[in-house]
């Protein structure tokens, strides 16, 4: 019963998250990063893992879709210091527009990134290992039918949600005395 419990509460707890806006916040002031002001922000997609069954996504497909994302999120910030990401696509599962039936939740998409952030003036990347971000967009994010478009549209605007609040997390990559 214990496993029974453990196995709805964390489907719950997936859909409840999964059912957030990612770009719901995006018309409000921004969370606090300092000095932030979006630099370069390049995303490549070479040879992304693909699951079977997924529908294919283009490398320049992705790179519209995760630079316009990042483009939208951090491209509110107004600081004077400069800071250029760089993210690689490495795997991905889209789901299929014909999966499923209509009104029973449809399978998850996933999106799998890793993220640089360089701080232009001190002339470094910021992170020394890449920064691992996971997305999975469940139950409808996109829309009851939503088109490859809007799947990519969703689980980039997840991914960059993702990546502020781990910026937020590192508070003194954007506040003097800078590290």
């Amino acid at each position: 019963m214990s496993h029974l419990f453990k196995c709805l509460a964390g489907l719950t707890l997936a859909v409840l998250l999964a059912g957030c806006d990612p770009e719901a916040d995006l018309a409000n002031r921004p969370v606090d990063l300092g000095q932030f002001k979006l630099g370069h922000n390049l995303a490549i997609a070479r040879k992304p893992a693909v699951l079977p069954g997924s529908i294919k996504v283009t490398e320049a497909e992705w790179k519209q879709a995760v630079e316009g994302a990042m483009e939208a999120r951090f491209g509110r910030y107004k600081g004077d210091r400069l800071y250029h990401f760089g993210m690689s696509v490495d795997g991905y599962f889209l789901t299929s527009l014909d999966a499923g039936i209509p009104g029973v939740p449809s399978p998850k998409s996933v999106l799998l990134m890793t993220v640089t952030i360089w701080d232009d003036a001190l002339g470094r990347k910021l992170n020394e290992e890449v920064k691992e971000i996971s997305v999975v967009s469940a139950f409808g994010d996109a829309g009851p039918f939503p088109s490859k478009k809007d799947l990519l549209e969703t689980l980039s605007a997840q991914a960059a949600k993702s990546i502020e609040v781990w910026l937020v997390k590192n508070p003194q990559w954007f506040t003097p005395p800078f590290e």
